[in-house]
């Protein structure tokens, strides 16, 4: 248990070290996040508090029509608890002005992507506007298997817990003071009405962490990074499927190669 404290308290130094050391190399001042009533916007927020101050945190709660009411109710209480000014913006009436000029009727994906890119232009109007940087939310496990929307909320600045496995995340969420409620909750995109990340991925995040550890980190097999993670050859191969079909999300655009 004391080994794993320990390990706590070097995730929270390093990822508050990091929000500092960005924000200071930017000449910004503060950060701009996105809280959506999750764990990953709590304790990314809440790791910026304790980096930078409540003052240079400024928070968006951006509901749209699927959102829950709870979540956002979640969001804003995560604010007061940790000092953070924020503002509510709802962006459904952007998501469909954007809709009635589409020549077709879009599925609830590419709509639940949109209105992830609505929150993005958002989270950057406002940073143009107050001189802040975009504090990204997205955890390890998530960007391993591309489970969010390139140019969405994959479009930030920074990422404080971009190296952290959701179950890593849980345990400096506790650390940081995050209200268990948030930390507790099935976690969900709130991309369309009633999505939840682990019926989607198909495994709950504790296997997918323990096969992502073992496959990507550790280079485990395939069969042998399933073994340890208790799962059945078709969830590994999702998950590798997963794993190498969004690699173009974790990369800069590609262009072609001048030999310069």
């Amino acid at each position: 248990m004391q080994a794993e404290q320990e390990q706590v308290d070097v995730y929270v130094e390093k990822a508050t070290g990091f929000i500092a050391e960005k924000v200071d190399e930017a000449g910004a001042d503060g950060v701009v996040v996105g809280i959506s009533g999750g764990i990953d916007s709590a304790t990314a927020s809440a790791l910026a508090v304790e980096a930078l101050g409540a003052d240079a945190v400024h928070g968006l709660v951006m509901p749209s029509e699927v959102s829950q009411d709870e979540n956002m109710s979640d969001a804003e209480r995560h604010a007061r608890d940790f000092g953070i000014e924020y503002d509510v913006i709802g962006i459904q009436p952007v998501v469909e002005k954007f809709l009635e000029e589409y020549p077709e009727e879009a599925d609830e994906e590419a709509v639940g992507n949109l209105a992830a890119r609505v929150r993005m232009c958002y989270n950057y109007l406002l940073a143009n506007d107050e001189k802040l940087l975009v504090l990204g939310t997205g955890n390890r496990s998530e960007m391993l298997v591309g489970y969010y929307t390139k140019y969405g909320d994959g479009g930030v600045d920074i990422l404080p817990i971009g190296g952290l496995y959701k179950t890593e995340v849980r345990e400096v969420a506790r650390e940081l003071g995050v209200s268990e409620d948030i930390v507790g909750k099935t976690p969900t995109a709130g991309l369309w009405e009633g999505q939840t990340d682990e019926d989607e991925l198909g495994a709950s995040y504790d296997v997918i962490d323990d096969f992502l550890r073992a496959y990507v980190d550790e280079g485990a097999s395939v069969e042998e990074a399933a073994d340890i993670a208790s799962i059945d050859d078709e969830t590994a191969q999702r998950l590798v499927s997963l794993y190498r079909r969004s690699e173009h999300k974790r990369k800069t655009p590609p262009y072609p190669d001048f030999g310069r």
